[in-house]
């Protein structure tokens, strides 16, 4: 076996053993994401916008099946192993450029849902009903208050009916221990926007998950060549393999 051939086999060894880490990387960055928009999916008109996310979490769950048969063509060096290896990368390859595409679009389309029902959802606040609940727990994991500033609070039913001049008390720094909500103590609050918090967080993940996602791609790119490079040269050299198996 000459240089070449060497080095493939190598490549696709060790693009083999990578299924397993591979799967288990998209299986944490796919859940991560689901996990993330599901904390925020009040804000969200598109459900769609998790569609990157299911099609990791699919990608991995094949990835350990297809590492074994990888390590198992590429000992075997067989032509219908081989062949099968790489009809089942270039899948995943179309799969997670298709992903890539996709969070890339969705990116830019976050903007637009959360502008679009941050207002609706804190004007239904009222300190009890399942909204009041998303909003607090909003403002209190994204340090933020109200939809562009804290005093956006002053013109929603809630603060007109209780009459106390303040704003919910997950508006609150965390360390101010004593705070109460009270707009006569601004320094106490904060001051950001929950718009611009959430678009950031949300548009952060995403392209997260498109960097991993073009990482695994290129790999998977280079999986390829080396597969129609061993492929070429067994028939060049006209060599066999002193091992015959299932895929032979």
């Amino acid at each position: 076996m000459d240089c070449g051939v060497i080095t493939s086999k190598t490549v696709l060894l060790l693009l083999s053993l990578a299924f397993w880490a591979a799967a288990a990387g998209l299986s944490y960055v796919g859940a991560y994401v689901i996990n993330t928009y599901k904390s925020y999916d009040n804000f969200l008109q598109d459900k769609y916008a998790l569609l990157p996310a299911v099609i990791i979490i699919c990608v991995a769950v094949v990835m350990f099946i297809i590492g074994l048969l990888g390590c198992c063509a590429t000992f075997r060096e067989s032509r219908v192993g081989l062949g099968l290896f790489l009809a089942i990368i270039l899948i995943i390859f179309i799969a997670e450029v298709s992903a890539f595409v996709l969070g890339f679009v969705y990116r830019e389309k976050v903007k637009t849902d959360v502008q679009g029902t941050m207002s609706s959802v804190f004007e239904k606040y009222d300190g009890k009903n399942p909204e009041s609940t998303v909003v607090d727990y909003l403002q209190q994991h994204l340090h933020c208050c109200g939809v562009k500033n804290y005093s956006d609070w002053t013109t929603t039913q809630w603060f007109n009916s209780t009459g106390n001049n303040s704003v919910p008390q997950s508006c609150c720094q965390q360390e101010a221990k004593n705070c109460t909500g009270h707009l006569d103590q601004p320094q106490e609050l904060n001051t950001r926007g929950c718009t611009q918090e959430l678009e950031s967080v949300l548009q952060s993940v995403i392209s997260y998950a498109m960097l991993v996602i073009l990482g695994f791609a290129i790999v998977k790119f280079f999986g390829m060549l080396s597969v129609c490079v061993l492929t070429c040269k067994k028939e060049e050299s006209g060599y066999q393999p002193l091992h015959s198996g299932v895929f032979a």
